[in-house]
């Protein structure tokens, strides 16, 4: 890939993180899929726009956009490989033809200048080193008065997934969950600072408003904690115990999760998010 500069995030979504969210796409889509709707319903896209997914992923909303733009065209951009492979195996299988995919770092990918009518990302823009070069990149990609609409995580107080997790402090070492202005998962929960990094970027009517959706985070109590201790995070809460630890920790979160099943025995999570539109400058 050129011009790499988030090389800790290259390495993470090339290495165990980027193949378990390929592997569990599917997952990971019911988790976040209620967000799909209202960010692209707020993208406003047409017929033929050419379109932009900031931090694709495995390429669900990359091809829910296409289908929006049936004259357009959108093209996925990501940084892991794993993630692309799949994404373009789905597009491919599901007969797109009007959906690309590229392996890139937003913030210094060489995209096209004013290549794109609108700019789109689920839960893709909150990892960046330097979140102004990375939105000013987006924005340069943009014609004049092109659209950008984005979901990111809102304060984590406010999603049960951080609660479910933070079931296990005493458990386990737990730290923090990110910290607004430290790339992370909550890096943009703050509005002011969203509106600061856009406005520097080369946006402007910046707007920010809450959004929450339920998401399934798996079949029963037991198999959601198995998931989500799978992941990256939880994947190294395990990796700083023994095998007791462990089993505690997993029985802990098991019990937490519980009272999240519903009659079907699913487990559904509050998430909270805001959902960010702006324009480019004309």
């Amino acid at each position: 890939m050129p011009e790499i500069v988030n090389t800790e995030q290259a390495q993470a979504w090339n290495g165990h993180e980027g193949a378990h969210w390929a592997r569990n796409q599917d997952r990971w889509n019911a988790v976040n899929e209620g967000f799909n709707e209202p960010l692209l319903d707020a993208a406003a896209i047409t017929d033929d726009d050419r379109i932009l997914d900031v931090g694709c992923g495995s390429g669900q909303t990359t091809r829910l956009a296409a289908l929006r733009a049936p004259r357009g065209h959108a093209l996925g951009l990501d940084l892991s490989g794993p993630m692309l492979a799949e994404a373009r195996a789905r597009a491919e299988r599901e007969g797109f033809a009007n959906v690309s995919f590229i392996q890139g770092d937003a913030q210094a990918h060489p995209l096209e200048a004013g290549a794109f009518d609108v700019a789109v990302s689920r839960y893709g823009v909150m990892f960046f080193a330097d979140p102004v070069a990375a939105f000013g990149n987006v924005a340069r990609s943009l014609r004049p008065g092109g659209r950008l609409a984005f979901v990111c995580p809102a304060d984590a107080a406010l999603n049960e997934w951080v609660a479910a997790v933070a079931s296990l402090r005493g458990v386990v070492r737990l730290g923090d969950f990110g910290q607004p202005g430290v790339p992370g998962m909550f890096s943009l929960s703050v509005p002011d600072r969203v509106r600061d990094i856009l406005t520097a970027a080369g946006f402007t009517d910046v707007g920010l408003t809450r959004v929450q959706a339920y998401g399934t985070w798996g079949s029963g109590a037991e198999d959601a904690a198995g998931f989500l201790l799978g992941t990256g995070p939880g994947r190294h809460l395990m990796q700083q115990t023994d095998a007791k630890g462990r089993a505690d920790a997993s029985g802990a979160l098991t019990g937490h999760l519980r009272d999240h099943e519903a009659a079907d025995g699913t487990v559904r999570l509050l998430s909270t998010s805001w959902l960010v539109t702006a324009n480019r400058l004309p």
